[in-house]
């Protein structure tokens, strides 16, 4: 379904969102997770470090991250498909094999991927739900990890396995660890989009508590007010 148009149903239908919006926030409340076991190392010096991931709308994932501390920028865009240069309403057809995906731009002297990938599974998106999240389904909604390198992929599927072993969340995790061929920045109007309306239904329910659980399950990495694009 068109994002944009979910917005307009959580003010009309009423009873339809609000199940949905329970279901939601039953399945996706921050939970307390386990520090990776595989990780790299902070590095010594400043530096610049990129992972591209999935966790439905892009909108509460870029705000989440953009507010995590060591991170540069989060762009919202589309990865994991096969057409070139997809627009927003290609991608919404589910046609195109791409998710709704956030590039993170980060400081590996401040943080790590593992450290970011936890923020990830914690509190970003519920990895459990398949090809959907809270009110959006497709496969441009799944969950996905797009590694550029061998450690990224050693790293990410470390973490998936040692969670799965946990049993930490109520069904196994579903989140797809994929190369990544390719990141296409969203348009304009997407970028920061939680930042710049707050007020919008669809933010309100869906995306800001996510940052407050980021606020209160990571502290020391909630970064008050990030710049945005």
């Amino acid at each position: 379904m068109n994002r944009l148009s979910t917005a307009v149903l959580v003010v009309v239908a009423g009873l339809a969102i609000l199940l949905a919006t329970n279901r939601f926030h039953a399945a996706s409340a921050a939970i307390a997770l386990p520090d990776p076991a595989v990780d790299e190392t902070l590095a010594l010096k400043k530096g610049h470090a990129t992972v591209v991931i999935a966790g439905g709308c892009f909108w509460g994932v870029q705000a989440v991250f953009e507010h995590v501390k060591g991170v540069k920028r989060a762009t919202s865009g589309y990865a994991g498909g096969t057409l070139t240069n997809p627009d927003y309403e290609a991608v919404s057809s589910g046609a195109t094999g791409h998710a709704e995906s956030v590039e993170v731009e980060y400081d590996p002297s401040q943080i790590t991927l593992g450290g970011l990938l936890k923020v990830f599974f914690s509190v970003a998106h519920d990895p459990t739900e398949l090809n959907r999240q809270g009110p959006d389904a497709g496969t441009q909604y799944r969950s996905a990890i797009f590694f550029a390198n061998q450690d990224q992929q050693r790293i990410a599927q470390a973490y998936v396995d040692q969670l799965n072993q946990a049993k930490l969340f109520s069904h196994p995790i579903v989140t797809q660890i994929a190369p990544l061929k390719n990141f296409y920045p969203a348009e304009a109007y997407h970028q920061d989009y939680a930042a710049h309306h707050p007020d919008n239904p669809y933010i309100a329910m869906f995306d800001l508590p996510k940052v407050k659980n980021l606020q209160k399950q990571f502290p020391n990495l909630y970064v008050a007010n990030p710049s945005v694009m």
